[in-house]
């Protein structure tokens, strides 16, 4: 069935300013982005719909979706080369102290996501919880939005859920305006996270389902070893 993303243009994803951020393309192939495996702090809701799934494959550039010149060329884009081995950044060690749980998975990056992962990472300074926070923050945002700050997409949201992680008004994470907010978001998760006892030893998926309260716990767990990649060098 074919269906008409371009019909969640007005509010699909926003930028630091919260403006409209991506083109007419970009952004009707991210459209079913919201309605993927998320339940912040709520109760457990159903799977991504076909349209999603969909949105989701050609947004992220899996087989058979075409990419961008200018993602191929950044090693951010692929999170390949677990990072420059030349720069002063944090040791993987730090970034995955206990190993990567199951099977990874990779997406490319655009200059969007990129941004929305600097931010991210500037929160996880900000707030104290380091390196190995940022990559839980990242690989978070990575399962819920790919890295989009997404709006309202309508009838297609998955409930109120909006932002990089997908957090819900009406469970308390704050006004629409604020959870589209990049830094307000992403301070947001860090510092729920650190209300988590013990959550700098527990496995990435435990420490992010607990703040997130997600259908698929073990979700986020595929997202790791990128995560460290994009903090290693964007830290």
């Amino acid at each position: 069935m074919k269906l008409d993303f371009t019909r969640w243009l007005p509010a699909i994803a926003k930028d630091s300013y919260r403006k409209t951020a991506l083109s007419v393309v970009g952004v009707a192939a991210i459209g079913g982005l919201a309605l993927g495996p998320t339940a912040v702090a709520a109760p457990v809701t159903a799977g991504p719909h076909e349209g999603a799934i969909a949105a989701i494959d050609l947004a992220t550039g899996k087989p058979g979706a075409e990419r961008h010149d200018d993602q191929a060329k950044s090693g951010l884009t692929t999170g390949s080369g677990h990072g420059n081995p030349f720069s002063a950044k944090p040791s993987r060690d730090k970034l995955v102290p206990y190993g990567v749980q199951g099977a990874q998975s990779r997406i490319p990056l655009d200059d969007a996501q990129l941004s929305n992962a600097k931010a991210i990472i500037e929160a996880a300074k900000k707030t104290g919880v380091g390196e190995r926070g940022a990559v839980i923050g990242v690989a978070t945002s990575l399962q819920e939005s790919k890295l989009y700050n997404l709006g309202h997409l309508g009838a297609y949201n998955d409930h109120d859920s909006q932002g990089l992680f997908q957090q819900r008004p009406s469970s308390g994470w704050g006004t629409p305006d604020q959870i589209t907010d990049p830094d307000y978001s992403a301070t947001a998760f860090f510092n729920a996270l650190k209300n988590v006892d013990g959550w700098q030893g527990l496995p990435l998926t435990q420490a992010a389902q607990t703040v997130q309260v997600s259908a698929y716990p073990f979700a986020y767990a595929q997202w790791e070893d990128q995560a460290a990649d994009i903090v290693q060098q964007l830290w």
